[in-house]
């Protein structure tokens, strides 16, 4: 059955579109890559614990181990986000899948510390790639109302990546499998999900909206709307220039989404991936198989919640506004825990701030950080803007997973605690000053672009 629709323009067509199979499965393509990257980037920590025994590594030598791969998604977001503004978002997509399944089969057959270190990085670059193609895909495709709930439910599976790492690796060491080849299978799994959706995102329609604004092809445009249902398309005659706007137009916008996620990345990933740390000095006398169940169950309890209660409710609450409160509630409780008398020794009190802190990440800017730098800058420059704060993002998280150890083994947990409050105030405070409130607005009318519209393009669309 056919329906005649009249819009304005592409961008029209699709802001004003109803969620339909098609955004399903392109959530599916995109969210199976965010799985990957919660999986390779997290799992790193269990396998490292058996890695420094087998290999007798030094201090320096973990830390290298477990960020490296956060500089290399520095660079990986960077260049695929430029690179999908210039050629497309579809030309490379899928591309970098490819470099996460060759990045975790390398570091399953690492022999030493060099090949291993040379395959983190390979896999960072995979994964910097994703986070900008992903999201912005996503943002492009979905309508003005529901774009939030869209984009987080993409990112949400990021939660189910965090835990099937630990689930892995329960597995394996409950089973007695031998740990120089469990920690092969912890880090070579995570080339299935990544090796699975690699077909699927090189099927996808390129952006239409990329198509119209950014290379001016509006027929074509047009046409690629024919992957969404919408029914017959008319787009009335008007002229629709070509979108040029300069990043420099947009500083301020970009200090808000890099500044923001900078400081959020360096508290999340420090605790994170110290989190079995966290929990052998909580627990002294756990072992590995039992501190990994606790970091599991705090996670599964206190964060995975976190970010479907965010999904939900992020278009009603409002993007920019989800953030502040996100970070303001996680540095309480990380301030909380810093100046509570003996609050590291008392474990039920700290699981509880511990896990609130959590809770309030990803209900809050873990979540909001991805989506709103995935809708704020215009369409010639959304994948540029994205993966320059993605990857200004992983900067922090290395600086975080590398000083984190450091600091704890100096300071002690509560003095670490401090200053990750201070970073989340600091995120609170970028974010109020230098973002403005995206939510239930045309990605159009959020980047200020021209609203000169498209040619005359009529264009049969069956549902």
């Amino acid at each position: 059955m056919e329906s005649d629709v009249t819009q304005n323009t592409v961008a029209d067509a699709l802001n004003r579109s109803e969620f339909s199979i098609f955004h399903i499965k392109a959530m599916f393509a995109s969210a199976m890559g965010f799985f990957t990257s919660a999986y390779d980037l997290f799992i790193i920590g269990t396998a490292l614990t058996l890695i420094k025994s087998e290999w007798n590594l030094s201090g320096t030598q973990i830390g290298l181990i477990g960020s490296i791969s956060l500089i290399a998604t520095f660079v990986g977001a960077f260049v695929f986000g430029k690179l999908a503004d210039i050629l497309g978002r579809k030309s490379i997509y899928g591309l970098e899948a490819t470099l996460m399944v060759i990045g975790a089969i390398l570091s399953a057959f690492s022999p030493n510390v060099a090949w291993l270190l040379v395959a983190r990085v390979i896999l960072g670059l995979g994964i910097g790639g994703d986070y900008p193609l992903s999201a912005v895909i996503m943002s492009e495709y979905a309508n003005a109302k529901s774009r939030g709930r869209m984009v987080s439910l993409v990112f949400s599976a990021q939660a189910l990546g965090l835990i099937a790492g630990p689930m892995v690796a329960l597995t394996l060491l409950a089973a007695g499998v031998n740990h120089d080849l469990a920690w092969r299978l912890m880090l070579g799994l995570g080339a299935l999900p990544a090796a699975s959706v690699i077909y699927l995102r090189r099927k996808l329609p390129e952006s239409p909206r990329w198509l119209s604004r950014v290379k001016g092809l509006k027929e074509k445009a047009a046409k690629e709307l024919t992957s969404f249902s919408l029914g017959t398309i008319t787009l009335e005659k008007t002229n629709d220039p070509i979108v040029k706007q300069s990043l420099w137009k947009y500083i301020v916008t970009l200090i808000g989404t890099a500044g923001s996620w900078f400081l959020f990345d360096y508290a999340y990933y420090g605790n994170t991936i110290s989190t079995p740390l966290i929990m052998k000095d909580i627990a002294p006398h756990a072992d590995i198989i039992t501190s990994t169940a606790l970091s599991l169950l705090l996670f599964a309890v206190a964060a995975v919640p976190g970010y479907f209660l965010a999904a939900a409710s992020v278009d009603k609450i409002g993007h920019k506004k989800l953030q502040m409160i996100g970070f303001f509630m996680m540095g309480l409780m990380f301030l909380l825990i810093g100046i509570l008398p003996d609050v590291v020794h008392m474990f039920s009190v700290f699981i509880v701030l511990y896990g609130l802190s959590y809770f309030f990440a990803e209900f809050g800017p873990n979540t909001t950080t991805f989506i709103l730098s995935a809708e704020v800058f215009p369409v010639n420059l959304r994948t540029t803007g994205h993966g320059f704060s993605a990857g200004a993002a992983k900067v922090g998280a290395f600086l975080g997973a590398f000083l984190f150890p450091i600091l704890y083994h100096a300071l002690g947990l509560s003095n670490t605690l401090k200053i990750t409050f201070l970073f989340s105030l600091a995120g609170l405070f970028v974010t109020a000053i230098c973002l403005k409130e995206p939510s239930g607005k045309t990605l159009e009318d959020i980047s200020n672009e021209d609203k000169k519209l498209d040619n005359l393009v009529r264009v049969p669309v069956s549902h």
